[in-house]
């Protein structure tokens, strides 16, 4: 199935242990083709950007993220796109931070 995201905003509703973003965090997605980006802010984010590509159901994307603690963090994620409750675009988020070797984990996203 494909996937449009294309001005829509997301929100977190599951955050890994090991994850920053959280329920206070939004992304404003656009896409053009197969091309994806997003900006978020919120929560423990001061401004965070992701560009990435999707075939069908699958994202692929990189992440930037500046915290409000100054940290600056990165890393790859793949997701899988679906539909939620009330047919919302959900993001199932496997993410490896590569600014902290070694760790990952599972986010999940709904569109607002």
């Amino acid at each position: 199935m494909k996937f449009n995201l294309n001005q829509i905003q997301m929100k977190v509703i599951r955050t890994a242990p090991n994850g920053v973003v959280n329920h206070e965090t939004l992304f404003q997605f656009s896409q053009k083709e197969n091309l994806v980006q997003a900006t978020y802010s919120g929560g423990q984010i001061q401004l965070g950007f992701l560009v990435g590509s999707v075939q069908e159901s699958i994202l692929h994307f990189s992440y930037c993220q500046l915290q409000i603690d100054g940290k600056l963090d990165n890393g790859m994620s793949k997701a899988e796109l679906s539909h939620g409750p009330e047919n919302k675009i959900r993001l199932t988020e496997h993410f490896e931070w590569k600014s902290r070797p070694g760790e990952t984990g599972t986010n999940i996203f709904e569109q607002c």
